[in-house]
């Protein structure tokens, strides 16, 4: 049987799908489906941050007009009765300062807890003004947080100054008072004004870095020289001029001859040509000869922290032992 073609005719209707096309998603779509907060999160942080920023914008324009303070105070107290006040203080980088100490400065003499009236450079001058905050960064996160992020200053030395001890950083800056029955193992700086002087001091440690370590104390003598304490308990006098020098000289005769812990009491370099010594006991300043030992004595020099120092008569047995 055979099947007639029909040519000509009208082509036949494709059926036509009831269901509609749907709608291609726009690239902004589908960054916000990345995103890793819930739609209605998103809708929330922007509708905060539009609102903070009229409100910010309102206040700004109200301080421009010339608008009386009291309505731009109500436009902050509305924006916070509108849920912009602060609720969570967010600090971060502190290492050794108690957080509350920070959370009670930055919210000190606020007037009220509306975001908007919190004065971001008055927290962080605050801040600034406390002695182991060396930086601090304020911000707003709205709608009800204040991020607070501090730069602790390091602790460099003690400072002792009539019976007091304190805790200082490397530029002499007072951090904080210190127990004496939980002293820290750091140096300590010992007299009026030393404190000030403790950028100083450091540049002078630096100088002799074998000798740092053996240094337990340092006292500023008259406003303008130290002595140095070390921890086999002699006493070393440094010049006014050229102390850094001078130091150098007793590391190398300490590194040659091995001068600390040998009985010493005290060593004198304010005369950078000689370095006198004394034992206990003795009233007589004894150099060192070349072998290191002390048979020879040598007079003194004396200045407002030389002690009860007299110089060597001749009746007194000398003998000269070497030169510094």
């Amino acid at each position: 049987m055979s099947r007639t073609i029909k040519r000509g005719g009208p082509p036949p209707r494709r059926a036509v799908s009831n269901r509609r096309r749907a709608p291609k998603a726009s690239l902004g779509d589908r960054l916000i489906a990345r995103l890793p907060v819930s739609e209605e999160t998103l809708r929330r942080a922007v509708t905060w941050t539009l609102l903070g920023g009229v409100g910010a914008a309102a206040l700004a324009l109200a301080t421009v007009l010339g608008v009386p303070q009291a309505i731009g105070v109500g436009i902050a107290e509305a924006a916070g009765r509108a849920g912009l006040e602060v609720e969570q203080v967010d600090i971060t980088g502190l290492k050794r300062m108690d957080r509350e100490t920070v959370y009670a400065i930055a919210l000190e003499d606020q007037p009220s807890r509306a975001m908007l009236r919190v004065d971001l450079e008055r927290v962080r001058e605050r801040l600034l003004a406390y002695g182991w905050i060396a930086d601090a960064y304020v911000a707003r996160r709205l709608p009800d947080r204040l991020l607070i992020h501090i730069t602790e200053r390091e602790p460099a030395a003690i400072w002792q100054d009539n019976g007091q001890l304190t805790l200082i950083d490397s530029t002499g800056r007072l951090l904080a008072p210190v127990d004496p029955a939980r002293m820290p193992d750091l140096p300590l700086v010992i007299g009026p004004g030393a404190d000030r002087q403790e950028g100083g001091y450091q540049a002078l440690l630096a100088a002799a870095p074998a000798l740092k370590p053996r240094i337990r104390a340092a006292t500023w003598i008259g406003n303008r020289r130290w002595d140095l304490t070390f921890d086999t308990g002699e006493t070393l006098a440094l010049p006014q001029d050229g102390a850094a020098q001078a130091l150098i000289k007793f590391a190398q005769l300490d590194g040659a001859r091995s001068l600390l812990g040998k009985g010493w009491v005290r060593f004198d370099l304010r005369d950078p040509a000689k370095l006198v010594a004394r034992r206990p006991g003795q009233d007589l300043h004894q150099r060192l000869q070349d072998d290191g030992s002390a048979d020879a004595v040598a007079g003194n020099a004396t200045d407002g922290g030389g002690g009860n120092e007299t110089t060597a008569t001749r009746a007194r047995e000398t003998t000269r032992v070497g030169e510094a």
